[in-house]
């Protein structure tokens, strides 16, 4: 099994491509992702890091997005839903802009630390449709590694949400945004393939 260290995230990251700048950014942006995920595990039992590094991989190498920033974006995507409190971290080495647009992706009550309510399903699904393109793009690429990883999820009453929020919400959101970059055009079809795929699995 290869080691998720500093040179291996660099690497699944692209960095030697990168300007001297981005790269020391890049640099701090890791040592960030593995403090803050270290220690906590996805419901199917793996480290939690493995799936942000599978969103940077599809955005790299499914979505073609090569912009630093947004790759950066996909790797902490999930920084303040494990921790909230590490948003103080994350502003004081990456900036306020890169964590306020990590908080515009985060669930309001991950964020403010209590119990899901009834009302936050609609307040995260005005929240998601009110992202710029970027942060969008990072989102559909979490749904597409979420959706291939859904079948090792051991809760039902999660996998038939998951499909539930993906054919209403996500899928036409995905959908109406195909115009506004071809990386969302991408995305787009990748995650009705992918949802395609799953449907038949499931029938089969």
């Amino acid at each position: 099994m290869v080691a998720i260290d500093l040179a291996h995230v660099l690497s699944t990251l692209g960095t030697a491509a990168w300007s001297g700048e981005d790269r020391s950014r890049a640099r701090v942006a890791v040592g960030l992702a593995l403090t803050i995920y270290a220690g906590h595990t996805r419901d199917q039992g793996t480290p939690y890091i493995q799936h942000p590094l599978a969103v940077v991989t599809i955005l790299r190498s499914e979505l073609g997005v090569t912009q630093p920033e947004t790759l950066l974006l996909g790797l902490l995507h999930d920084a303040l839903e494990v921790d909230p409190g590490s948003e103080a971290l994350v502003t004081h080495q990456l900036g306020g802009a890169f964590a306020a647009r990590l908080r515009a992706m985060t669930p309001d009550h991950r964020v403010e630390r209590r119990l899901k309510a009834p009302s936050d399903e609609t307040r995260w699904r005005m929240k998601t449709a009110a992202l710029p393109a970027e942060e969008l793009l990072v989102r559909l690429a979490d749904r597409i590694h979420n959706l291939r990883d859904l079948a090792a999820s051991p809760n039902h009453e999660r996998r038939q949400n998951f499909v539930r929020n993906l054919t209403e919400f996500h899928l036409p959101l995905a959908e109406a945004a195909r115009p506004l970059s071809p990386e969302l055009g991408a995305a787009h079809a990748l995650l009705h393939a992918e949802y395609v795929r799953h449907q038949q699995e499931v029938r089969s």
